[in-house]
């Protein structure tokens, strides 16, 4: 229904221009515009683009893409519905021009074809966090999803037969491999691959976790690659903090590089639970990562990919935290800046119920009324890309 407006302006403004002199534009202004403030933009919309051979463009400038994961319900990331997606949808008045969710093998190592079929089908590029992992918790005692492991070829029939599946899905996929790699939370962490120590792999002038992730990531994306999936979007995911704070765990020392990685992006939490005394502060954060980040990809894009915080916490409150983080997303002060997407999602943490978190917009009139403002009725913040 989209294209078919679409086309119809378009038909309207064919007309018109063989009747006057002045031509009449077929794009979108691309002044840049901060975020925060709404400008009414002419309806005239650019053409649909083919489907793709390579990657996603990045939105004219001075605007943003508006992304989503949408909750599921039993907190392993991968069972998320279109109900879910609707729902937020529908509060927050606007489409997402991805949606992001976990392809967990622990579960199976099948491309998520069901999962990212709907969501292509509701308008939206499916995002995939491909999670080689054996649990959805990490305590450090796997030894089958290793970085090593990974490196030597272990997964090559699965990653091929994956790579082939992602081919065969013809449009648009993100895709992301080492989730927020600079923290300490998961198998791929370089913590739990070698660390800081230069005398158990390769260049003995190099830290060993950070190099097996980036000759395991290029491994997968060479997999793809010799599959012909040339309709994947890499994505190298970085945590806006260190953990552990120590230089050799910086995240750059994880990059694989610009001839592997499309889009950068980083992970932004305020508070993940109402009595975590740790918060974080999302403008200061932002400006410290991404001044970090270019300087070591000074060419890529950047996204926000997962941000949010916990409602009811006594430190921050949940919508003041997030007005400010929308405010920061000013695409003049951060000019490779080319999307967002939020983590709506509720859980559960222990058996008391004052202690559940709760990120969906749903759940806060405050945030509903935020949501509608910056992304909802903001017509610089797209909820499509360009097929």
């Amino acid at each position: 229904m989209r294209f078919y407006r679409r086309y119809l302006v378009l038909i309207f403004l064919f007309i018109f221009s063989a009747c006057s002199s002045p031509a009449v534009p077929t794009e979108r202004p691309r002044t840049p515009t901060p975020l925060p403030v709404p400008v009414f933009l002419p309806t005239i919309t650019p053409l649909p683009l083919p489907e793709v051979s390579s990657t996603i463009q990045s939105p004219p400038d001075g605007f943003l893409y508006h992304g989503v994961f949408p909750g599921g319900k039993s907190g392993e990331e991968d069972d998320i519905t279109p109900d879910e997606l609707a729902s937020y949808e529908n509060v927050v008045g606007k489409g997402a021009a991805w949606v992001y969710f976990s392809n967990n093998w622990f579960s199976n190592r099948d491309f998520p074809t069901k999962t990212a079929q709907w969501i292509r089908d509701m308008g939206s590029v499916p995002y995939i966090r491909l999670m080689l992992r054996p649990d959805l918790k990490y305590d450090g005692e796997d030894t089958i999803y290793t970085l090593q492991n990974i490196i030597d070829g272990d997964f090559d029939a699965d990653l091929h037969t994956w790579c082939a599946a992602a081919r065969g899905f013809s449009t648009n996929l993100i895709v992301e491999y080492g989730t927020e790699i600079n923290s300490n939370s998961f198998v791929w962490s370089g913590i739990h691959n070698g660390g800081k120590n230069t005398t158990g792999y390769g260049d003995p002038s190099l830290p060993d976790g950070p190099e097996r992730f980036v000759d395991a990531y290029r491994h997968i994306i060479q997999v793809c690659r010799d599959e012909g999936a040339e309709n994947i979007t890499w994505v190298f995911h970085i945590d806006s903090a260190n953990h552990p704070d120590e230089s050799w765990n910086r995240a750059e020392n994880y990059y694989p590089g610009g001839e592997w990685i499309d889009w950068i992006g980083v992970s932004i939490y305020g508070a993940n639970r109402p009595d975590s005394t740790f918060i974080d502060i999302f403008p200061l954060r932002f400006e410290i990562v991404y001044e970090q980040i270019s300087a070591f990809a000074p060419d890529k894009p950047v996204i926000v990919a997962e941000f949010g915080t916990a409602k009811n916490n006594n430190l921050l409150d949940q919508a003041q935290w997030t007005k400010d983080a929308f405010l920061s997303l000013d695409t003049e002060r951060y000019p490779n800046l080319i999307g967002f997407s939020w983590w709506n999602e509720w859980w559960q943490n222990d058996r008391y119920a004052e202690n559940d978190t709760t990120m969906r917009v749903q759940d806060n009139v405050e945030l509903e009324e935020l949501f509608q403002e910056y992304v909802g009725n903001n017509p610089n913040v797209l909820g499509e890309i360009p097929k």
